[in-house]
């Protein structure tokens, strides 16, 4: 392979990864917090729970916590943990919420951290892009925009694409 081509073929994968990444997240950030690629499933009508998850990153030099949140079909939102205590999965309200510390990620994913979503008062359509918001500690409020996986996904729809709520996309408030 001769240097021309190898370096159209370094060239692709970098594009495609940057393009990758940007076709597939949305991330916001408030103060010195970035959350990247919120996420939840779709739900059965009459359900009347969900999760929501995201990665949070701490860009700061000081911890902030975060404590609060809304979600637009849900009366409520809290923030909880499931773990397993002597051999069983337990999940329970964090009511202090979630530490973020400086220079740190904290990944709320299936089966361990994340915002529980209660009392939905309509079903989640997959595809669509519901809002809410998070509220941090000592960064503030911000909203986002969660994408919707199918019914039992374990992460997010590969074909979400990169678009904040408003720009086109389905929106569920």
């Amino acid at each position: 392979m001769t240097t021309i081509w190898k370096t159209a073929a370094v060239l692709t994968m970098v594009a495609a990864s940057l393009f990758g990444r940007s076709a597939t997240a949305q991330d916001y950030k408030v103060g010195s917090i970035e959350i990247t690629a919120p996420w939840t499933r779709a739900t059965p009508p009459g359900a009347k729970v969900a999760g929501g998850f995201m990665t949070i990153t701490n860009t700061g030099s000081e911890p902030d916590r975060l404590i609060a949140g809304s979600f637009g079909p849900a009366k409520r939102v809290e923030i909880h943990e499931m773990a397993v205590e002597d051999g069983v999965m337990k999940m329970r309200m964090l009511e202090t919420g979630i530490e973020i510390k400086p220079g740190e990620t904290v990944t709320l994913k299936p089966g361990g951290l994340h915002v529980m979503f209660l009392d939905l008062e309509a079903a989640i359509a997959q595809g669509a892009k519901v809002v809410g918001t998070l509220t941090f500690e000592k960064a503030g409020q911000i909203e986002i925009g969660y994408e919707i996986a199918p019914i039992g996904a374990g992460k997010p729809a590969a074909d979400h694409g990169h678009h904040g709520a408003g720009s086109g996309s389905a929106v569920q408030r």
